[in-house]
């Protein structure tokens, strides 16, 4: 088992902590009243073996309905009442099980409820456990874009059981992946290549072997926790992990969340690459790199051509990123490392420029 620590939050990981996470839970949530927040797809799974490694605490099962649909205001209402019709309190606490929609959302939960109670997450998704789990955001989306309400709210626990990734579909798996190969790009081009390498093997039918899942999770938990460590509330470095996020996000929305996260990342990664490349702050084979990558993880590289350029360009300016009406965007230098060091990681760029980064984008692949 491997154990990090990140703004008070301990990280655990290691194949058979679901129903090993007991003695860690009551350590970290002593005497707390604890309610379990899933989803319909992962609660069947897994929900009654936490609870039954939990025992002889009473645990409480609420779930939502699986997908992105479910982060709203709506969901955070009804998971509220809820626990209050339940009768908890101050002295209860949250598990967050399932993937980043349930992760953000629970979080969300206990960042509000009673003005904020602790929570744990046990991510189920490659997606969540090396990103969503990982650096306290936590929130839900609206109709004017992803993630615009929500709360930094650190979980005091986080479990992470590679052993989880066996029963994830490859669509999700690829998913997952998006965010690793962002991870490369942005902090490590060792890690690019390594995922290069072993990419058969972690997309095989069945999913990877647990040795591979161990590595590729254990080393982007690693990235992802040490950026954040350096910039808890991303007011410098921690902006280079929006890389791909801020067109991403836009796809994203444009498409009712019909496309996973993942998908949508890859298309904003190569767009915004193309982006750095047009602004003069990286070369123009980086694109072609990313694009390829991607391509062979079975994720897309081109913006639908049912989105124009125009459509996209106005829905960034809901993004987060955004500053007195500019878009600001992290953007890569190379393999590796990020552009902007001196700039706090924040490129705003002109529309001309994403309009043309777009158009080169749309609806053709690399």
């Amino acid at each position: 088992m491997t154990a990090l620590g990140l703004h008070g939050s301990r990280i655990l990981i290691g194949a058979g902590l679901l129903d090993q996470c007991g003695a860690d839970i009551r350590a970290a949530l002593p005497g707390r009243r604890l309610a379990i927040i899933s989803d319909e797809t992962v609660a069947p799974l897994y929900a009654t073996r936490v609870a039954a490694a939990l025992a002889p605490s009473p645990v409480t099962i609420l779930t939502i309905p699986a997908g992105e649909a479910s982060k709203t205001r709506k969901s955070w209402s009804r998971l509220t009442d809820e626990l209050l019709d339940a009768g908890f309190g101050r002295d209860s606490a949250i598990i967050a099980l399932g993937g980043g929609v349930v992760g953000d959302l629970a979080g969300f939960v206990a960042a509000t409820y009673m003005r904020g109670i602790p929570f744990v997450q046990m991510p189920t998704s490659l997606l969540a456990m090396i990103d969503a789990a990982i650096g306290g955001k936590t929130g839900v989306d609206t109709r004017a874009g992803k993630n615009l309400v929500g709360a930094f709210h650190h979980p005091a626990l986080v479990i992470v059981d590679p052993r989880a990734l066996s029963t994830l579909p490859l669509p999700h798996v690829r998913n997952g992946l998006a965010e690793a190969i962002k991870h490369g790009v942005i902090a490590s081009r060792a890690e690019f290549e390594w995922i290069a390498s072993n990419l058969a093997a972690l997309l095989r039918e069945g999913g990877p072997a647990l040795e591979l899942t161990d590595r590729l999770v254990r080393r982007n938990i690693e990235i992802k926790s040490s950026i954040v460590a350096r910039d808890e509330r991303e007011g410098g470095v921690r902006k280079s992990l929006n890389f791909g996020h801020t067109i991403g996000h836009a796809v994203e929305s444009l498409s009712g969340y019909a496309m996973l996260h993942g998908e949508c990342i890859a298309v904003g990664m190569v767009a915004e690459a193309r982006l750095a490349a047009i602004l003069g702050v990286a070369d123009r084979a980086l694109a072609g790199t990313i694009a390829e990558l991607c391509e062979a993880a079975g994720l897309p590289t081109s913006i639908p051509e049912s989105m124009s350029p125009a459509a996209i360009l106005e829905a960034t300016r809901s993004d987060k990123k955004a500053r007195a009406g500019a878009v600001e965007y992290a953007l890569p230098a190379k393999l590796g490392e990020m552009a902007g060091a001196d700039r706090g990681y924040s490129i705003p760029a002109p529309d001309a420029a994403v309009l043309d980064a777009l158009s080169q984008s749309h609806g053709v692949p690399h």
